[in-house]
């Protein structure tokens, strides 16, 4: 098995500290985990990432795992994922899975980040989430009561955040899980609609946090989706995933 070396990097933004992990080396992934989970999880795909010559860079969010803080607002977040972006080399691919998909949108928000973007794969979330199915989800997984004043920030930022994601000028990947996904086919729709650049793939074996459920895959995606924007091919087709038209 190949062996790649990493690197524990630290990003000190004053009210907190954010610790991360980077993998490879070549042009640069941000890798932005789901609520609840660490940037371990994103092992296995910086694995794929660094043997198809990317360089992946993987935080804990602000609340979780080794970084301080609490997570407690989207603009907060959004904010970290500012500072990731503007401490890496541009170039940088976003890749965020739920909520770490939404800080991406958001940080994006701000010209000056999107300029050193190359590109956003959002991991089984969009936008603007029907609110309604979306706390059905969470009471579901018993996570409401864990997460209520995040959960109602995000819910209340989704025609904002549906108005960023439609102007950004970058070829973007949404990764849909299968079975326990949250997301409807009317919140897909919104967000083509907004962005002709979005491609829509599905990954059938993974629920909603795909990078847990289904990591190879995932990495297999994303890695062709990036080779794709690298040789210029914009609507590059993704090999392996159900394209959704």
């Amino acid at each position: 098995m190949t062996r790649f070396v990493t690197t524990e990097i630290r990003l000190d933004l004053g009210e907190v500290t954010l610790r991360g992990t980077v993998t490879g080396t070549g042009p640069t992934v941000l890798l932005l985990h789901a609520g609840g989970e660490r940037r371990a999880v994103w092992v296995p795909v910086a694995a794929v990432l660094a043997r198809r010559g990317f360089r992946s860079v993987a935080f804990d969010l602000r609340g979780h795992g080794d970084s301080s803080g609490q997570a407690t607002t989207l603009r907060a977040l959004a904010g970290d994922v500012a500072e990731m972006v503007r401490s890496q080399p541009a170039p940088i691919v976003l890749v965020g899975a739920s909520v770490g998909g939404l800080a991406a949108i958001a940080a994006l928000a701000d010209p000056a980040v999107a300029k050193r973007a190359g590109g956003l794969v959002l991991v089984d979330v969009v936008p603007d989430l029907e609110p309604a199915r979306a706390r059905s989800w969470l009471d579901f997984h018993g996570l409401a009561d864990r997460y209520t004043r995040i959960v109602e920030d995000v819910l209340g930022s989704g025609a904002a955040l549906l108005a960023t994601a439609g102007a950004l000028d970058m070829p973007i990947l949404v990764v849909r899980g299968g079975q326990g996904s949250p997301l409807g086919e009317a919140d897909v729709r919104r967000l083509r609609a907004a962005n002709r650049r979005v491609t829509v793939v599905r990954v059938p074996a993974a629920g909603h946090l795909v990078a847990r459920d289904a990591p190879e895959e995932l990495a297999d995606l994303v890695s062709e989706w990036l080779c794709g924007i690298r040789h210029g091919m914009v609507s590059a087709p993704v090999p392996g995933g159900q394209d959704l038209g």
